[in-house]
């Protein structure tokens, strides 16, 4: 890909469903649309691997959609600032790309919530969707002692790939009440196609240890995790694992629309009914707006296609689908609400920032994310605050207040760059 300025019509940043689905309903309503995603390929996590030999249907069909839409896909390419109204600046390997936009979506989905515990830092601890991805790329997992901890549906699914791979699962720790779980398994009711993925992967798993309420408490190992202590609130005991593959869900990711200027609701960007922002000519959809899963995303993003195209009345026609799924949305919110337990697992002594060895007890002698930045430099390490941000705003009511360029590490050069040029050819 070359750099250089380029002047689209409609500009998607992220290439997941949300981003699939905008762009390619964008673009098959006349404009002039390019998608934007720091990874080689489409589909974002949940469809990784998929582009080249899609099993899912939804995928197979989303990504020949895109592809006969027409629209612009800009791979391997990371938005870092804003130089000017309507101007986006973003870098690849081969130097910095302005691009120019009327309108733009933001699909940024989300990420993982990981909070801290005594020995969440031994090496062979990895979020739930990260030892996904690893397996995805064939990662060796056989023979492995592992346990899945945290929150969410995302635990079985990882279970079911770790079993199927060879690893040996010695038990699936869901922290919500297994009432909670059961009301959220009513509230499918109304989607059969959730009802039987559900049923499947339930099948299975026949064999393997799954419980509800039940939380970790510490992890303990030398030079790498050899065992995770947990309970139920009532008893404790430690089970021995060679991994442990523990996540509190996920957090949308919002610091895009956060540095754009976009109104967060309960830690959300908050939409209208087209799918607009609070910003004039910005778009929000799906993981971002709240989390949903793949089949809302799908359908905010084709709304937020056509509303940014123009095509209100066409976004009309989407609404009570999306209805539906948001119902799908607000029970899966309440079904895997953090206990709050799991905000005291930490002790002062257990690191919150990783990046810059900031520990919980120094974290508390501060009153905001600003103060806590200056005096300690949590959040500057390398994720920027992405981790122990969320962990902040979880244990501690605050997190990160506003977000500034550069959105991620990038280069000076790339920075201070400027381009005269702007130009309608696709930059590849």
């Amino acid at each position: 890909m070359a750099d250089g300025a380029f002047d689209f019509d409609i500009v998607v940043i992220g290439g997941g469903p949300a981003g699939l689905a905008a762009a390619s309903t964008a673009a098959e309503n006349g404009r002039r649309v390019a998608l934007i995603d720091e990874t080689p390929w489409l589909g974002g996590q949940i469809w990784r691997g998929q582009q080249s030999r899609p099993l899912l249907a939804a995928a197979r069909s989303w990504f020949e959609r895109f592809k006969r839409s027409g629209a612009t896909h800009i791979s391997r390419a990371s938005v870092i600032a804003f130089p000017a109204s309507g101007v986006l600046l973003a870098e690849n390997v081969n130097g910095p790309i302005q691009v120019h936009w009327q309108r733009l979506i933001l699909a940024t989905g989300a990420r993982e919530l990981f909070l801290p515990f005594p020995g969440w830092t031994l090496p062979g601890i990895i979020g739930p969707g990260g030892l996904q991805t690893l397996i995805k790329h064939g990662w060796p997992v056989a023979g492995q002692r592992v346990v899945v901890a945290g929150s969410g549906p995302l635990l079985l699914v990882v279970a079911d790939s770790l079993k199927r791979k060879g690893a040996r699962v010695v038990t699936v720790a869901e922290q919500a009440a297994w009432n909670s779980v059961m009301r959220f398994g009513r509230a499918l009711g109304g989607h059969a196609g959730k009802v039987w993925q559900a049923l499947n992967l339930r099948l299975r798993l026949v064999g393997t240890p799954c419980e509800c309420g039940v939380w970790p408490v510490r992890a303990e190992g030398t030079d790498t995790i050899q065992s995770v202590t947990l309970t139920d609130g009532n008893r404790v005991w430690t089970e021995s694992c060679t991994l442990l593959a523990c996540g509190f869900g996920l957090v949308p990711n919002i610091e895009l629309a956060l540095a754009l200027g976009c109104e967060l609701t309960d830690n959300c960007v908050k939409v209208n009914a087209q799918q607009a922002t609070t910003v004039s000519g910005i778009y929000c959809a799906g993981e971002p707006t709240g989390i949903g899963g793949v089949d809302c995303a799908l359908v905010e993003g084709q709304i937020a296609g056509c509303s940014a195209a123009g095509k209100e009345i066409k976004a009309e026609k989407l609404f009570a689908k999306r209805a539906s799924w948001h119902k799908f949305r607000a029970a899966l919110a309440e079904a895997f609400t953090l206990r709050p337990e799991v905000k005291t697992l930490a002790s002062d002594s257990t690191l919150l920032c990783r990046c810059e060895d900031v520990s919980l007890g120094r974290m508390r002698q501060f009153s905001t994310w600003r103060e806590a930045k200056l005096q300690s430099r949590c959040g500057m390490g390398a994720c920027q605050g992405r981790i122990c941000g969320a962990a902040a705003k979880f244990i501690l009511g605050w997190g990160m207040e506003s977000v500034r360029p550069p959105l991620l590490p990038a280069r000076v050069g790339n920075l201070i760059s400027e381009q005269p040029c702007t130009s309608t050819k696709p930059p590849c």
